[in-house]
């Protein structure tokens, strides 16, 4: 059974920093695209940035939030800096089979998920 697992949200001050990790079990994610997903409370989940032999990010978060991979340990972080509260939201780590993703930011093309953690960006 594939799982994966969020960890490292919280409750940070306007312009402060956090990093989440996503470990996957069950199989691996090695040269196989993984991304960060994030949904605010009444919004829609929105595409982050993902990484699959290079790293892709929506331009709102590009030069403050960084996805790195380590696969020996089948994870994929998210180094987040500069954080405003409007990126208080439910954060998701998501996973696919599909070495022929074109657009990264497609919901349907990740297999997947995990079940989030929740960071709060609030003085």
């Amino acid at each position: 059974q594939v799982q994966l697992i969020e960890s490292g949200g919280g409750l940070v001050e306007p312009g402060g920093s956090l990093r989440l990790s996503c470990v996957a079990s069950g199989r691996t994610f090695n040269d196989y695209p993984m991304a960060w997903f994030r949904q605010a409370p009444g919004k829609e989940r929105e595409y982050v940035a993902a990484t699959f032999r290079g790293t892709f990010y929506t331009n709102s978060v590009k030069g403050r939030l960084t996805i790195s991979r380590d696969d020996d340990r089948n994870t994929v972080l998210l180094q987040m800096n500069s954080l405003t509260p409007e990126e208080t939201a439910v954060y998701y780590c998501a996973a696919s089979t599909n070495w022929f993703i074109i657009d990264y930011s497609l919901l349907k093309d990740y297999e997947y998920w995990g079940q989030g953690t929740q960071v709060t960006v609030s003085s």
